[in-house]
């Protein structure tokens, strides 16, 4: 499970990184910070399935937006591992706040818990790439933008 957690605290830095490096052009959204990040729980739901609930501390100096349609999927070494998907947040403007993130974690077919285990064993998140999908909208809905980001390198948001 310690590997898991750690997937998912990447793929979270990772998907917040890349909306605060592109995110509308608005001059106060590149002094986004992710404060923290943690893991509150995983649980297994069945032999493919995991829910898990992540806790984001966000220091947003810029306007209060929400983030909805979390999506994407993670590959060990190019071979598909495993599809994620997320709840939406919204993030309050002016504040450092401490958000709670549901999400759900699904094996690829071929993929088993036996796999899971054989990751924890590597110790590292090296050859873990994930692909990436969000929409972002100002809170009054004028600004919305859908970002992709694609082949991430998971072992680059972990350090």
């Amino acid at each position: 499970m310690k590997t898991l957690r750690r997937i998912l605290l990447a793929v979270v830095a990772a998907a917040l990184t890349c909306l605060m490096a592109g995110s509308c052009g608005v001059t106060k959204i590149k002094d986004i910070k992710l404060v923290s990040a943690g893991v509150k729980y995983i649980i297994p739901t069945s032999l493919r399935t995991f829910d898990a609930r992540l806790e984001l501390g966000v220091d947003n100096p810029a306007m209060t937006f929400n983030v909805s349609g979390i999506d994407g999927s993670i590959r060990v070494d190019e071979i598909p591992f495993a599809t994620f998907t997320a709840g939406e947040v919204t993030v309050q403007g002016k504040q450092i706040l401490l958000y709670e993130l549901p999400c759900s974690i699904t094996l690829e077919p071929g993929i088993s818990l036996l796999d899971v285990l054989k990751l924890y064993t590597r110790g590292s998140l090296e050859g873990i790439k994930a692909d990436i999908n969000l929409q972002v909208a100002s809170k009054n809905g004028t600004l919305k933008a859908p970002l992709s980001y694609k082949n991430l390198d998971l072992a680059e948001f972990s350090k």
